[in-house]
Formats: structure tokens, C-alpha cells, sequence
């Protein structure tokens, strides 16, 4: 039998993602698809290789015969493609000498981000920076749709064995809440005494960061109340200070609610936040990509990390 030829990319990537977890909801996740978009796509891979690639059953999915046939070969297929399109990337980023720098929130924090442009021009002086704005929705600021070359992010990240990172700042978690909370006249606030408030979540789609700033490894398997969910700075401040929750936040980025009716403070029990800037492993060779990421550790006290 001579197989379709036709198979997409997509395809083979859903279904290597189904086969390494073994479980389609976290496949799914990690992919920020619908668990139904993904069953129906690999459904339909199934049709056009004729064939069976998972046995599902009550207990979990496996791997049929043929599925473990393929998927050797979805990974180099995929690993192939990855390294064409870095090709390419690289290629037209020589062309234009431009570096697309992803952001959700500004890094602030003693004026790092002039420090680091002022690095890597000095290296560089021909090429263009472009910096990129992203919603919180997306906690790569870019990195996984390709449309960022590097990101200034917060671990953990999804997918995080993609990327690789330098570490441009580790604080302290700090609670914002409203001034008139009762919790507010504390100078320091134990974490278990935050439990059972409501907490501001970000989306669903930002996976383990959102989990990291409900603090579940600090809750003891409890489950958090969500008060509202925030895609934004602004988003954020205004459900502070209509009480609709507290959150944690980076001591770094206090300056940035505590505007009026909100204010911060120190919380114990929790673990500290790591910010970083971050690049698709793929694109660690990059004339720009390294540039940038060297200028960022010459303009910071930390050491190379996760790469």
C-alpha cells in the first residue's frame, strides 16, 4: 500500500505531542489547541494513513504498532523542517539586519532595557530593533508563533525544552491587594494566610505560568479560588482595586499597580520569580539572537542559565 503524501506539518506535530504525552488534553495544551480540534485531526491523520496510530481505552491511550512505527520518523521529519525554517528565518533576518524583540510587560528594573540596546548596537550598529508588545494570553511574548526572535518572558513556559535563556532578574513575590483588604496593615504576609483568598489568575492558555503565580506548589494540593481572570497590567490593576482578588507580583513590577487604593507587600512561603530573556533553542546560532542575548548578560549580574 502506497501511503498520501499529503500529510501536513500540523499533523505530524499533533501527533508527536499525543504520542510523547500520551494523554490528548495535556497534548493539548502544550500545542494551545482545543482537546476536541486535536482528537478530530489526529482522527483524521488516522484516515489518510489507513491505519489506527493510538489504541484508546478507559484506562489511557498507547501507542499502537503503527504509532510507534511513525513516530522515529515524525521527529525527524519535524526536526528537519525546524531547522529549514531556522534557515530561512536567519536568512531573512540577515537580509533586513532586524531583531524582533517580544515583550508583555516592559522589563523596567533599572533601566536594563536601554543598557542592553546600547550593548548590542555597539556590536551591531546596522541592525534594527523592533520591539513587539504581547497580551498575556501568550506567555512566550511571541517565541512560539515565530513572530519574536527573542522575548523577555517568565519561566516556567510552556513547551520550555524549546527555548533556552538567560536570567535577567530573580525577586521576591510581593502580594498586591486592595488598601482597605484587612491584610493590608501587614508588613509581611505569611502565605497560608493568602489561601483561601480569591486570587487574580491569568488565562488558561499560559499553562505552568499561571499555575506558578496561583503559587499551587505552595497551597498543599488545595485548589485556588479564581476572582477574575487578567490579561494585562491594566487588567490587573483595575480587578485590584475593584476587589475582585489579589495576586502575587515580581518585586520588580510593584511600581506598576500600586497606583492608588492597591499596595504590595512581602509574602513568605512562596518561591521567587525568575525573568528572563528567552530564544527558540533552534535559533541559539543567530548572528543577532546571540548579539542580543550577550549584550543582556553583560548588562546584568546573572550567568547564562537553561541554555
Amino acid at each position: 500500500m502506497v501511503m498520501a503524501m499529503d500529510v501536513h506539518g500540523r499533523d505530524l506535530r499533533y501527533f508527536v505531542a499525543a504520542a510523547e504525552e500520551l494523554h490528548f488534553t495535556r497534548a493539548a495544551e502544550r500545542l494551545y489547541v482545543s482537546q476536541p480540534a486535536l482528537s478530530k485531526q489526529i482522527r483524521a491523520l488516522e484516515r489518510q494513513l489507513g491505519v489506527e496510530l493510538f489504541r484508546r481505552a478507559p484506562q489511557g491511550v498507547t501507542l499502537t504498532a503503527a504509532g510507534s512505527a511513525l513516530l522515529p520518523h515524525a521527529r525527524r521529519v519535524l526536526a528537519a523542517w525546524d531547522e529549514a525554517a531556522a534557515a530561512v528565518a536567519e536568512a531573512r533576518a540577515a537580509q533586513r539586519s532586524t531583531l524582533v524583540v517580544g515583550m508583555s510587560t516592559s522589563p523596567g528594573r533599572g533601566g536594563i532595557l536601554p543598557a542592553i540596546r546600547s550593548r548590542f548596537t555597539a556590536t551591531h550598529p546596522e541592525a534594527e530593533i523592533r520591539l513587539r508588545a504581547v497580551n498575556w494570553d501568550d506567555p512566550t511574548a511571541g517565541l512560539a508563533d515565530g513572530d519574536a526572535d527573542v522575548a523577555f518572558v517568565w519561566l516556567p513556559l510552556p513547551g520550555q525544552e524549546r527555548f533556552a535563556w538567560t536570567v535577567i532578574a530573580e525577586e521576591p513575590l510581593l502580594v498586591a491587594l486592595p488598601d482597605t483588604h484587612p491584610l493590608a496593615t501587614r508588613a509581611e504576609i505569611d502565605f497560608a494566610d493568602l489561601a483561601d483568598e480569591p486570587f487574580l489568575a491569568l488565562p488558561e492558555s499560559t499553562g505552568p505560568l499561571r499555575d506558578y503565580w496561583l503559587a499551587l506548589d505552595a497551597r498543599d494540593g488545595r485548589p485556588p479560588r479564581i476572582g477574575a481572570e487578567i490579561a494585562s497590567t491594566e487588567e490587573t490593576y483595575e480587578a485590584l482595586v475593584a476587589g475582585l482578588g489579589v495576586c502575587l507580583v515580581a518585586a520588580g513590577n510593584v511600581p506598576l499597580l500600586t497606583l492608588g487604593g492597591v499596595v504590595a507587600r512581602p509574602v513568605r512561603g512562596v518561591t521567587p520569580s525568575r525573568y528572563v530573556l528567552a530564544w527558540r533553542r533552534g535559533d541559539a546560532r543567530r548572528p543577532l539572537v546571540r548579539a542580543y542575548a550577550q549584550a543582556c548578560r553583560q548588562a546584568t549580574a546573572f550567568r547564562p542559565s537553561g541554555s
